[in-house]
């Protein structure tokens, strides 16, 4: 099924202010969740379709892709990158300073999460930004690469806990690891059980004696990572994708921050790009284009042999249906679109031969310049590009 607009979603129009579209989300948030509609699978999705459109609409960048490119400019088919598909705890994680104001669960605001699981807080690691440059061809087909990232790392030492040893922590007496000391509220939904930060273990649910000596307690230290990217075909230049986890790992063995990957494209010796069609410039000799001919030409995918018409003006463009780019996340490709130019050679160039037989034919009437009403001037041709 496709997915609805997300202004749709929230309820907003696209000149809606952030706090108008934090103050949507959080009433959307509230009448679908969760614990309000206990086993009510058709508000847990609308719940989590209203989170994926304030995750998108929320962050300036994202919400200039999506308003230029729509649903398929944010990746969301891209072997791993997000955009979709995010279960009810990813909301809670991505999202605890809004839950915070609205369901009682503050504190959670600068990067840091709970679970609903275990109500314990974590820290979510900062985001990293790359750049990848891309050819056309691989542009054309999808790519997988593998890239290597300078960032914070897991403390392979202590595991990530910041511990130095597991005698080296305990269980918070305060909130017996749960991260959280809860109170009951009344309110008009009648009695709600509300939770704060426990502020002995800061919502770790743990508490450390002697710290790691490798990372001083932090749980991570700098490191190189490998990371392998899935660029879907039909990306274009300027746009972000986002790889989960790829990021900064976290303090305490909290959840790492995401790896945006913004997309280069390089230019190309042969072809240019618009959108997702694909033009070149493409020269015949002379005896091509009185007599016609058939020629081999480029394409993104390989050669292939097309027809050149007796008579063939130089500036007439020949289009190739299908021959351009793919459209992201899409089955459609664009066209290629072929600029054939009439070679003329320079006399020094010419034997005296040769010299000699264009001289007698430029005597001829029918070498001379006839141009005929089929014949399109230069501003047809170019309206013809885009039709």
């Amino acid at each position: 099924m496709a997915k609805r607009d997300y202004y749709e979603v929230l309820g907003v129009d696209k000149n809606a202010s952030e706090q108008e579209i934090k103050k949507a989300y959080r009433q959307k948030a509230i009448q679908y969740h969760p614990d309000k509609n206990p086993d009510d699978k058709e508000a847990e999705e609308k719940f989590k379709e209203a989170a994926e459109a304030y995750e998108v609409l929320s962050n300036p960048e994202k919400k200039q892709r999506y308003d230029q490119f729509g649903h398929a400019g944010m990746g969301g088919a891209g072997g791993g990158f997000s955009g979709g598909g995010m279960s009810v705890d990813d909301i809670f994680s991505h999202f605890g300073d809004i839950f915070g104001d609205a369901f009682g669960f503050g504190g959670f605001g600068g990067g840091g999460g709970y679970s609903r699981s275990s109500g314990r807080r974590y820290q979510k690691g900062s985001n990293l930004r790359v750049k990848v440059k891309l050819t056309l061809e691989e542009i054309a087909k999808g790519v997988e690469k593998k890239i290597k990232v300078a960032k914070q790392i897991s403390c392979d030492t202590c595991g990530g806990t910041g511990a130095k040893d597991a005698s080296s922590q305990h269980t918070c007496n305060t909130c017996q690891g749960s991260g959280q000391v809860r109170r009951v509220t009344n309110t008009f939904l009648g009695q709600m059980q509300t939770a704060a930060t426990c502020p002995t273990c800061q919502g770790t649910g743990k508490v450390i004696t002697q710290k790691c000596s490798v990372c001083s307690g932090n749980g991570t230290k700098k490191g190189d990572e490998v990371v392998t990217l899935k660029i879907p075909a039909g990306v274009a230049e300027g746009m972000q994708l986002s790889v989960s986890g790829g990021g900064n790992a976290a303090p305490n063995g909290g959840i790492n921050g995401d790896l945006l990957v913004l997309i280069e494209e390089q230019n190309h010796d042969i072809f240019e790009r618009d959108g997702n069609n694909l033009f070149m410039e493409h020269y015949i000799s002379i005896t091509d284009a009185i007599f016609g001919a058939s020629i081999e030409v480029p394409t993104i995918d390989g050669k292939v042999r097309i027809k050149i018409d007796a008579g063939v003006q130089s500036g007439k463009v020949l289009r190739l249906k299908g021959k351009g780019l793919p459209e992201l996340n899409s089955y459609r490709h664009g066209d290629l679109l072929i600029n054939v130019n009439v070679w003329t050679p320079s006399q020094k160039s010419l034997t005296s031969e040769e010299k000699s037989i264009l001289e007698k034919l430029s005597k001829s009437e029918n070498i001379k310049p006839k141009p005929g009403k089929k014949d399109s001037s230069f501003f047809e041709r170019m309206r013809q590009y885009f039709n």
